[in-house]
């Protein structure tokens, strides 16, 4: 019995051999982060810091009021900052370049130790959003006294 030669029916065979194998590969690196800032999914930037009494968390928001803004942290290890960047109103003009993006955004991310979300104390000074997050005491780190025996 004959059988009709399909020259796409193999491209399409290789080139899913090739996805599937592109996917594993791409698979053993994290690139949450990398695919995050490509789709812009990590605005505005953080730094998180830990002490052994606290946490600080540091946000980049330049030209935003503290209208434009809401914090929120919860018990279970959640910040979530979320806001709203206004497009500048220039009236009749016309945009030559346009770069900063604007409208809504919200971050919602796991902190590494419990908060005490009563403690919580949050400053905007010059685009510098600084949230400082109280751990819990049972967070805390405490020393353990080994006993010689």
């Amino acid at each position: 019995m004959l059988t009709r030669w399909q020259p796409l029916s193999e491209i399409r065979t290789e080139m899913n051999r090739l996805q599937n194998e592109m996917n594993r590969l791409i698979s053993r690196f994290d690139l949450g982060d990398a695919m995050a800032v490509a789709t812009g999914a990590t605005y505005p930037a953080l730094n998180v810091c830990e002490t052994d009494e606290c946490l600080f968390v540091e946000a980049e928001l330049p030209g935003m009021q503290l209208d434009d803004l809401e914090i929120y942290a919860n018990g279970s290890n959640q910040l979530s900052i979320q806001g709203e960047r206004k497009q500048l109103a220039v009236g009749s003009g016309t945009w030559h370049r346009q770069e900063r993006g604007y409208g809504q955004f919200s971050r919602l991310f796991e902190l590494p130790s419990d908060v005490d979300a009563d403690g919580v104390q949050a400053t905007l000074k010059d685009g510098v959003l600084t949230i400082q997050l109280p751990k819990r005491e049972e967070a805390k780190a405490r020393r353990i006294a080994v006993k010689a025996e």
